[in-house]
């Protein structure tokens, strides 16, 4: 895994959001296959609440995970069309970027 918290200029991530993303890692399958420009695309639309391509009941999950401190769930794709997860656990500790495959 990767450490994530930084910007490409080396400069630590603002902690704005709708909540914690805690340590930001990925794993080797998401690393070799998404793009650093997308993966952290993605993290910022997760950490401003925007669930990606989750169904409508999970989206509603999420919601409502903001308020309880369950975990995260968004669902992005690829340029390439590549599907990845970025899940943030219940306690906001730690937010990983995977392919499908490494869940």
């Amino acid at each position: 895994m990767i450490h994530l918290t930084t910007d490409e200029t080396g400069a630590p991530q603002a902690p704005e959001g709708k909540f914690p993303l805690g340590h930001t890692v990925a794993t080797p399958g998401a690393i070799a296959t998404v793009p650093k420009d997308e993966m952290q695309a993605a993290l910022f639309r997760h950490h401003h609440g925007d669930w990606g391509d989750v169904c409508q009941n999970d989206r509603l999950e999420n919601e409502r995970s903001l308020h309880d401190g369950s975990r995260l769930l968004s669902v992005f794709h690829t340029k390439a069309g590549t599907k990845f997860y970025i899940i943030t656990e219940h306690d906001r500790s730690v937010t990983t970027v995977l392919l499908p495959e490494e869940y």
